[in-house]
């Protein structure tokens, strides 16, 4: 191949070494010397960013597979490298939120320069470098020993940054969940890698492509795989880690998370299971959209409940990775049923709505981010009126609200409709799809995602209204000015995309062509038989879209609202509002995120384990002594409380037991080692 062909392969080169020395510039930052991480590290990320996206997109848009080795690793498997269409396209995602973290941070970790005390900036970093190679060298990996390295390497550099602010009780308590799911999902990742090693006899991915497997054996390859993508994913109940760590996490990091490494689990389940193992069998199309749909469902059901606007957020990460994996599902049931046509479809949907989703949630973090920069306020309760004060950030959120809201014209209404299409489709295939499982479950995961769209739209209703609108409810909040244009040039990035993928989706599903070809031999020509104009998915009589004219509508319809307004204008009388006689209107007659969720608490209750607790005091009045109330929620997860609380106290118990044997004298431990050797000595006779 020549030097030309192989030119994508060398700018990911490119990009890696640039994260690289990312990390060893910002080594010399102190608080003297700042400009090393502000300046210095985030233009090396930008660069990297840069250079991810030209590469990815340039694999992508030619259909390329690269390959290559470096004598690096075990003395016997050298590192086997290639860069395919999948890899491209989630190094271009990746690469999106690095260049846009690179405007960002350099001015949002400022912020940590001025504590008291000030927190030490080399490890930030180092960590955020180690954190985006881990991501890179994973992708790039053609090995089973490559893939788990840098698995773990990702996971520790987010085990780092998540634990950054160590000083605080909850970094370090979520830093240790994180970490010890982690591993546990990369030991459940390595057995299915031995699985596929055993019957291909070597490590390398196409070895494993070339292996025959029998039915049994393929099915515990894939459950062990989903489950151990699945926990870095945050699949239900995989997921008690991720509400924990995005929110601790600096903003930055959080949108790096949320964004892209929740996706490196989507990128194993699709690697493992369409390119790896093949031969998808349809009962494990079931098994993912079961799990897609309990994800999607719960994680939009706990974010109605938070106050914390960055944990409200991760719940949200929960919902949307469950509508990825519910057009997993359809896809892998189409496909085993030999459906192709639907089942490409169930995949470009799946894929349409990662990348949406690592745009809008990047979005939205950074919109967060910029929050708690400058109010210091995670709580929605403590927020509001944000928009007379940060105008610009105001205006970013509101588009990543609408864009994971699914609506049109942005890019969330796009992929989640692709989905809804998918499943809408197997009532006209009644006749050809034998299971009564089938027939029964795919409707009703389509009313699921039909249900979530109505509850995020309602969870974002009340997000944007409670910190963005009314009165401010904190002194902080009051004293609140727009974020530096850095910070504002990273969030308009991506609400350009939201807007630019929402209005062209034709050129997104042919650009990921070239995907769907490699992991299932199939593309989508109806989908985009009626040009860019029109969005087609199975047929122009079965269902179509037209986002630009979707847009065009709404510029219409608002230039002539304002016309009509600016013509129907009439002097307004200026009064003081009616106040029921309750004097001025202040801060505390607004709602509260808890009342507006409180009617979706009431009917979907057996979801959550909820504790009300309502004190009343007495204190002192203009009139004397008064009762007041004092209300309180704690919304508490079944799965933390049934599942992991129980298994941590066995273990902790066990630990205790175990721990007996620990006498401190040395003639123990001598009959210790006495017994286990003549066990050894018997064992070997």
């Amino acid at each position: 191949m020549n030097a030309t062909t192989q030119l994508p392969l060398w700018l990911a080169y490119t990009a890696v070494g640039a994260a690289l020395l990312s990390g060893v510039v910002s080594l010399g930052a102190t608080r003297r010397h700042p400009g090393f991480l502000h300046i210095g590290s985030f233009a090396l990320l930008a660069a990297s960013g840069a250079a991810g996206i030209v590469a990815g997109g340039w694999v992508l848009l030619a259909n390329l597979t690269l390959t290559d080795q470096l004598a690096l690793g075990l003395p016997w498997l050298h590192w086997h490298l290639r860069l395919d269409p999948l890899s491209g396209f989630f190094f271009v995602l990746l690469s999106l939120l690095v260049l846009a973290i690179s405007f960002y941070g350099r001015h949002y970790t400022r912020e940590y320069t001025r504590g008291d005390p000030a927190q030490p900036l080399p490890p930030l970093g180092v960590f955020t470098a180690v954190f985006i190679l881990g991501m890179q060298l994973m992708m790039l990996a053609n090995d089973a020993f490559m893939f788990m390295v840098f698995w773990e390497m990702m996971s520790v550099g987010a085990y780092m940054l998540v634990a950054y602010q160590h000083q605080h009780a909850a970094n370090r308590q979520a830093a240790f969940l994180y970490l010890m799911l982690s591993h546990a999902g990369a030991g459940v990742i390595l057995i299915s890698f031995g699985v596929l090693a055993a019957f291909s006899g070597g490590f390398t991915f196409d070895q494993m492509r070339a292996a025959e497997l029998s039915p049994l054996w393929a099915t515990l390859a894939f459950t062990l795989a989903f489950i151990g993508f699945g926990v870095k994913a945050g699949i239900v109940p995989l997921h008690v880690w991720l509400p924990e760590a995005h929110p601790v996490a600096p903003s930055h990091i959080s949108a790096l998370m949320s964004g892209a490494m929740i996706k490196m689990g989507i990128y194993g389940i699709v690697r493992l299971t369409y390119d790896l193992i093949g031969h998808i069998q349809w009962e494990w199309g079931v098994v993912v959209l079961l799990a897609g749909s309990a994800s999607t469902l719960l994680g939009v059901l706990y974010a109605l409940m938070q106050h914390d606007l960055k944990r409200l957020l991760a719940y949200h990460s929960i919902e949307n990775i469950g509508i990825i994996l519910m057009g997993l599902g359809l896809s892998m049931i189409f496909l085993g049923t030999g459906h192709e046509v639907l089942g490409t479809l169930g995949l470009v949907a799946a894929l349409y709505h990662v990348l949406n989703h690592a745009l809008f949630k990047g979005l939205l973090f950074l919109g967060a981010g910029a929050v708690l920069y400058r109010t210091h306020e995670r709580d929605l309760d403590h927020m509001g009126g944000l928009i007379h004060r940060m105008p610009w950030t105001a205006a970013f959120f509101l588009v990543g609200c609408i864009a994971i809201s699914a609506l049109p014209p942005f890019n969330g209404f796009v992929s989640e409709w692709l989905t809804l299409q998918t499943a809408l489709q197997a009532p006209v295939l009644h006749g050809t799809i034998e299971s009564a499982i089938l027939r029964s479950a795919i409707p009703v995961s389509a009313a699921i995602l039909a249900l979530a769209a109505a509850l995020a739209a309602a969870c974002f209703v009340k997000a944007y209204g409670v910190a963005f609108l009314g009165r401010p409810r904190s002194r902080h909040v009051t004293h609140a000015h727009e974020v530096s244009k850095g910070m504002l040039a990273a969030m308009g990035l991506l609400a350009g995309l939201c807007l630019l993928l929402g209005v062209l989706p034709t050129t997104v599903i042919e650009t990921l062509g070239p995907v769907t070809q490699l992991l299932v031999g199939q593309t989508l020509p109806s989908a985009t038989a009626q040009g860019w104009l029109w969005l087609t998915p199975v047929a122009p009589e079965v269902a179509s879209y037209s986002a630009p004219l979707v847009l065009l509508a709404i510029m219409i319809t608002f230039v002539i609202g304002r016309l009509l307004l600016r013509r129907k204008a009439k002097p307004v009388r200026r009064a003081a509002p009616w106040d029921c006689g309750f004097g001025p209107l202040n801060a505390r007659m607004q709602y509260t995120s808890s009342a507006f969720s409180q009617p979706i608490r009431r009917v979907f209750a057996p979801t959550w384990k909820i504790e009300e607790p309502i004190e009343v005091r007495r204190e002192a009045g203009v009139l004397g002594r008064a009762l007041s109330l004092h209300h309180q929620l704690h919304v508490h997860d079944w799965s933390w409380l049934k599942g992991y609380l129980p298994i941590g106290r066995l273990v902790l118990g066990a630990a205790r037991r175990i721990g007996h044997i620990q006498t401190g004298s040395i003639h123990t431990y001598l009959l210790y080692s006495f017994v286990t050797l003549l066990v050894f000595l018997w064992i070997i006779s």
